[in-house]
């Protein structure tokens, strides 16, 4: 017979398991909402005045709930909508990489993740204003053995492929003259990273405070208190080509962004939830 203690372990775990697959499933709901294959990039573009977003199905940036599409980013890319009266349509994916490459071949005009500006990809894409801050946060199970960044050299850290994240864990290596592994996941996004932490199947992750927090209050077994990074602007992705376009969403997201009671009432929303 199984003791209570180890019993409960197991039975935990499941549920967290049984979670993760429920995740996965709704985002793929999430995705078939589309009329087009979601997550793949051999799709055409719309094409005339039509603006494709790639958008990353994740808390703060899109998420479907029954009937429910939300999401600070998803929110924020309507009001723009409706204020510059340009239709956008919108690409849910899973994977950053997908996003990165649709961008590449111009099957999307403008990607939304959780993708922090940095001076690197300043050099490769286009970036719209900053729409809110962030700073990236290692997720580790309690009891937590990290207990500052020193304590991560010779370990390896996740996250999401194509994601600054890892350029940050490289960075960080140099700072602390010793290695810290990246390995990258292209099968998941930041979300499932979380879960995977959660349920012991990686050790260690590093994504967006927003979303980890958010998480951690669900998932009471996550620690998110060790932060890897200083706060940074978030902002829409564009190709390099694509200057006209970046020009136009910051002047539309400028006067947005005026509307001051808007404005608070969307981050209230959504980021009371994670501080």
């Amino acid at each position: 017979m199984l003791r209570p203690s180890r019993y409960n372990r197991r039975n935990g775990q499941a549920v967290l398991y049984v979670a993760l697959l429920l995740t996965v499933v709704a985002g793929m709901y999430a995705l078939s909402r589309c009329d087009r294959p979601v997550d793949a990039v051999t799709d055409a573009a719309s094409g005339g005045d039509t603006i494709d977003v790639a958008i990353e199905y994740a808390p703060i940036t899109y998420y479907a709930y029954d009937d429910t599409l939300g999401g600070y980013d998803y929110d924020l890319l309507r009001k723009v909508s409706e204020y510059a009266h340009r239709a956008m349509k919108f690409h849910p994916i899973v994977t950053l990489q997908r996003g990165i490459e649709g961008l590449a071949n111009g099957t999307y005009d403008v990607l939304v993740a959780q993708y922090p500006m940095t001076a690197s990809d300043r050099e490769r894409f286009l970036f719209t204003e900053p729409v809110y801050i962030d700073k990236q946060v290692l997720v580790q199970r309690r009891p937590a053995i990290v207990r500052s960044q020193f304590d991560l050299a010779g370990d390896t850290v996740w996250v999401v492929k194509s994601s600054p994240m890892a350029a940050r864990i490289e960075g960080l290596s140099r700072e602390l003259g010793d290695t810290i592994h990246v390995m990258a996941d292209h099968s998941y996004g930041a979300e499932q990273l979380v879960m995977l932490v959660a349920g012991g199947e990686v050790r260690y992750a590093v994504v967006n405070r927003a979303l980890a927090t958010g998480m951690a209050k669900k998932l009471p077994q996550v620690d998110v208190s060790v932060d890897i990074s200083l706060s940074q602007f978030q902002a829409w992705v564009l190709a390099r080509d694509n200057q006209v376009l970046c020009d136009s969403l910051n002047s539309w997201l400028r006067h947005v962004k005026n509307d001051a009671k808007a404005m608070s009432e969307l981050q209230r929303r959504y980021f009371a939830k994670s501080d």
